[in-house]
């Protein structure tokens, strides 16, 4: 459930592959088309599908699924997975598996397959190999197969994804632990927010996260001399990602950010999106009234649309140093409470109206301190 509707699931990329692998066998062993081809996932749930073709080809058969994410947001949605079968009578009982157009190719270390390898993971590849021996079996055939996955129109929905930022190259990735897609596009962001910090963690101890777009600009126009350091886009996952990040045992840990986002932290609020909480408004409030603001002043605070507006109201009133001091030593609270003592972390705000806005005291001595070996 998300809110009150009951989302349909659907399947991954890698049951369609394993399906096609299972119809273009069929017809091979069996000499007939198949009107539909099923399979148990590995979660247990039975999926049956009729499939978009199924025909024989010069070496062999080809079998078309249509991916179906159910009511997940996914950039393979509607696209046919193509798995094309070629019979290996010498080889028994063995399958190779590799990509065709629109499947990516792997080209940084750290992910499920070695680089060099078709971005199939190793839990579709099992299902292929394993739908595969079951037609044989069935057929009473004792060789081998040859599988190509390829994706119509996978190389241009890739580029819609996180693949080529993590070094899958030229398509999509064959992907999918439980074979059936749960509506649930948070977990996926988790999945590549994870997948990130991990290959960082292969070749620094320091990190840089930045929720979003505006933190990258940010770094790449004020703090070009650290661009030696991994940057992670965390999104909204802000105690995820410092999670994560002690995980992998970082030493050192900055988040740069946007202060609409940061502030939050201020509140002890690790997941800034506005559905989870939003009390921007009410920390500077606070914030403000510790500072000695006037009730009017509080009032016009609160009532602000932007945090942006909120620090023209304070520069009227000649507040916004002290205010943004009390947020920083707020933040910088929260976040030594949430990494409990894993790393050094800090903060850096900013706000694209007014620029730099400050850092807690451990992001000064952080950016001190690289600074130095940085030179």
């Amino acid at each position: 459930r998300n809110g009150q509707k009951l989302l349909r699931c659907g399947y991954t990329t890698g049951t369609c592959a394993a399906l096609g692998a299972a119809g273009a066998a069929r017809l091979l062993l069996t000499g007939h088309t198949p009107e539909s081809v099923g399979l148990r996932t590995p979660k247990g749930i039975v999926v049956e599908v009729a499939p978009q073709f199924c025909r024989r080809t010069a070496t062999g058969a080809e079998c078309a699924i249509v991916k179906d994410g159910g009511d997940d947001i996914d950039a393979t949605t509607g696209l046919p997975v193509v798995a094309e079968v070629t019979l290996l009578p010498d080889a028994p009982h063995t399958v190779t598996i590799d990509g065709g157009a629109g499947v990516g190719r792997v080209t940084k270390p750290g992910l499920d397959q070695p680089v060099g390898a078709a971005a199939i993971n190793h839990v579709p590849r099992q299902m292929i190999t394993e739908a595969l021996l079951k037609e044989a079996e069935t057929a009473g055939y004792s060789g081998g197969f040859s599988v190509i996955i390829r994706i119509e129109g996978g190389e241009q929905a890739a580029k819609r994804t996180f693949n080529p930022h993590l070094g899958v190259e030229g398509g999509l990735s064959v992907l999918g632990t439980s074979g059936i897609v749960e509506p649930m596009s948070q977990q996926a962001l988790l999945d590549s927010l994870q997948l990130e910090i991990h290959q960082a963690a292969l070749h620094s101890r320091r990190l840089i996260l930045a929720p979003g777009n505006y933190g990258l600009d940010y770094l790449a126009q004020n703090l070009p001399e650290y661009s030696s350091i991994p940057v992670v886009k965390c999104s909204n996952f802000m105690g995820d990602a410092l999670d994560m990040a002690a995980a992998e045992q970082f030493a050192e840990v900055l988040l740069v950010g946007h202060i609409g986002k940061l502030v939050k932290l201020a509140g002890g609020i690790m997941n800034t999106h506005s559905r989870m909480a939003d009390c921007r408004t009410e920390l500077f409030c606070t914030h403000a009234a510790l500072c000695g603001a006037s009730q009017a002043t509080c009032r016009a605070l609160m009532d602000a649309a932007t945090t942006d507006a909120c620090l023209d109201i304070l520069d009227a009133e000649n507040l916004r140093e002290p205010v943004l001091e009390s947020l920083l030593q707020a933040i910088q609270l929260h976040l030594d409470r949430r990494v409990a003592g894993a790393f050094r972390v800090g903060a850096v705000l900013f706000s694209n109206q007014a620029g730099p806005l400050g850092q807690t005291e451990t992001a000064a001595q952080l950016l001190q301190s690289w600074q130095k070996k940085e030179q």
